[in-house]
């Protein structure tokens, strides 16, 4: 079966994030105004004890990001989203805390990276700014490699990503048109060795187009790379009319048993459980 094969990993992480299982990705915001917990981990104190805590519950990478992508959010200057990130991933990084940076900015990704991030995870995949992947290409971590690219499916920013949910065939588009920016950050000189594909759960889609996306991994696994999941909290998963954290929790171990290389999530402990099971079912159909 398609979902026994080896999953893909990307290369520059430490060895300990290598192995077979899925990994589970926290989410920090450090901002006042994300849809799920903004606000909660606005102070810089705060932010970083908070990414402690993940990393404690199991998480093997917090994703630090200074600007919320929720529908409707505007956006925030560049000095600002500096100054409530760079001294949250400098000192996470200071305790070898793998650390990702959410951001749309190649200024920000640079700046981050140079404080300690190992991965730059672009919700617009370098729409959002030109100089993202010739950026992304030429920054190396403090091991001496490129960081790891997370290129996300996106057609436009919070404003108005939901005017933009129009699709004759939501799988197959999103598919598509995340591929050519895929092969647009090649071109910029991102290797494929370095890069991760996410189909954008909750960008620019109404609710039966995620869960049409999220169905189809065929598609999803179409770019034969590593693949991250964000679906946390996000409204498709609420409407189900469950806790949120124990529906992100079935979508974590369906992706593990799919072969998902890691999942975004806000509560780690459920999904740690959710993806072990879906990696412990994907072992057995292997043998």
């Amino acid at each position: 079966m398609s979902t026994a094969a080896p999953r893909p990993r990307p290369d520059g992480l430490p060895e300990r994030l290598r192995g077979d299982d899925t990994l589970v990705m926290g989410v920090l915001n450090v901002t006042p105004d994300s849809f799920s917990d903004g606000g909660e981990h606005f102070a810089t104190s705060d932010a970083i004890a908070h990414g402690r805590l993940l990393t404690a519950q199991g998480a093997a990478i917090v994703d630090v990001g200074g600007e919320s992508t929720r529908p409707g959010a505007p956006r925030v200057d560049e000095d600002e989203e500096l100054r409530r990130i760079l001294p949250v991933i400098d000192a996470l990084a200071a305790e070898d805390i793998v650390v990702s940076v959410d951001t749309m900015r190649s200024s920000v990704a640079a700046a981050s990276v140079a404080a300690g991030a190992l991965i730059v995870n672009d919700v617009s995949a370098g729409r959002a700014d030109v100089d993202m992947g010739a950026e992304a290409a030429r920054l190396r971590t403090r091991s001496g490699t490129p960081p790891v690219f997370i290129a996300m499916h996106w057609r436009g920013h919070s404003d108005v990503m939901n005017e933009l949910a129009v699709y004759d065939d939501a799988p197959r588009e999103a598919a598509t048109e995340l591929e050519d920016r895929l092969t647009a950050l090649r071109e910029a000189g991102v290797e494929d060795r370095f890069l991760v594909a996410d189909p954008g759960l909750g960008f620019s889609k109404t609710g039966e187009q995620n869960w049409d996306v999220l169905a189809d991994w065929a598609g999803i696994a179409s770019h034969q790379l590593p693949i991250l999941i964000g679906a946390s909290r996000k409204r498709f998963v609420s409407s189900l009319g469950v806790d949120r954290d124990a529906a992100t929790a079935a979508i974590s171990a369906y992706s593990a048993e799919h072969g998902a290389w890691a999942v975004r999530v806000h509560e780690v402990p459920s999904s740690l459980a959710a993806v072990r099971v879906g990696d412990r079912l994907r072992r057995s159909l292997r043998r």
